[in-house]
C-alpha cells in the first residue's frame, strides 16, 4: 500500500489540524429529511483537517482541484454525464489560489491530506455543486507535485 500525504500543518493554523474520519461527516442512519451533518462537521467548518481517503479517477481531470471520497472510485464524465457513483461524503479538495492552473495526477491507494475544511454548497466553474471542500495552504504542493494543466505529473 502506497500512502501520499499532501500538505502538513498549516502555516494559519495555531495547534495541529483535527483528524476527520468519513463516519464524522453525517449523522446515520439517514433520517427522514435526508443528510444531517454531525455536531463534529459543523465544528470542523473552517478549521484545519487532516482527512485520509481516496482520489476519484476522473475521466477528465480538472485544473486546481480533485476528489477525494472514503473509497476508491472512478469517473467517466463522458460516458455517465452527471449520474456519477460518487459517495455524498466526496470533499473537493482545492488547490491554492497560486496553483489553480495545475492538475494533480490520479494517484492509487490512500492520500492523507490538511487544509481548511468548508461546508456548505459552491458552484464551481463547470456548475458541479460541491458541499464539502478542503482548501489546501500555499506550498502544500511541491513544484513537482503537479504541472500546469493539460499535462498531469506524479505527485510523489
Amino acid at each position: 500500500m502506497t500512502w501520499l500525504s499532501i500538505g502538513g500543518a498549516p502555516a494559519w493554523a495555531d495547534t495541529a489540524p483535527t483528524p476527520l474520519a468519513w463516519r464524522d461527516f453525517f449523522v446515520l442512519p439517514i433520517g427522514p429529511h435526508g443528510l444531517e451533518p454531525t455536531p463534529q462537521l459543523r465544528a470542523a467548518h473552517g478549521q484545519p483537517v487532516r482527512l485520509v481517503g481516496f482520489m476519484v479517477q476522473r475521466e477528465q481531470p480538472q485544473a486546481g482541484q480533485f476528489l477525494l471520497t472514503p473509497r476508491p472510485v472512478a469517473m467517466s464524465e463522458h460516458a455517465d454525464g452527471e449520474a456519477d457513483d460518487l459517495p455524498a461524503t466526496t470533499v473537493t479538495v482545492l488547490l491554492p489560489p497560486g496553483q489553480r492552473d495545475r492538475i494533480v495526477a490520479h494517484q492509487a491507494g490512500p492520500v492523507a491530506v490538511v487544509g481548511r475544511l468548508q461546508y456548505g454548497p459552491a458552484e464551481d466553474a463547470t456548475g458541479r455543486v460541491s458541499w464539502l471542500r478542503l482548501e489546501l495552504e500555499p506550498g502544500a504542493l511541491a513544484a513537482q507535485a503537479s504541472s500546469p494543466a493539460p499535462h498531469a505529473a506524479s505527485v510523489h
